[in-house]
């Protein structure tokens, strides 16, 4: 009988506790008094890891964005430089580099015989 006894306050405690519970619970005093301040703490240090995460987030997309348009400028450079070069080497061959001093009468003459060098005796 002692036993019996023993449980029925053991099922009434769990019972009491439980009602207590989602009494405070619906209360909202549970919240405010006894989660809340309990792990003020924790919440704190969830709150300025979610602000770091979020920030991280904004700067990997940031460099990500910046990356890109780096990428689009040296493939843009790239074939603009290619371009120039292939117009300078255009422009200095010899049959159009006559062309252009021809139009521009700049009065000047194709060699006819290949240039030579002067050797200077130092005695």
């Amino acid at each position: 009988m002692a036993e019996e006894n023993t449980e029925k306050k053991e099922e009434d405690t769990k019972r009491v506790t439980t009602g207590a519970l989602l009494k405070d619970l619906i209360s909202g005093s549970m919240v405010t008094e006894k989660i809340i301040l309990k792990n003020l703490g924790y919440l704190l240090m969830l709150t300025l890891l979610g602000a770091v995460y979020i920030a991280n987030r904004f700067h990997a997309e940031k460099l990500t964005r910046e990356t890109s348009r780096l990428q689009k400028e040296v493939k843009d450079l790239r074939s603009e430089s290619l371009s120039v070069s292939a117009d300078l080497m255009y422009a200095s061959k010899q049959s159009e580099v006559f062309r252009l001093v021809k139009e521009k009468d700049l009065n000047l003459e194709e060699l006819r015989e290949p240039p030579f060098k002067i050797i200077v005796n130092k005695k």
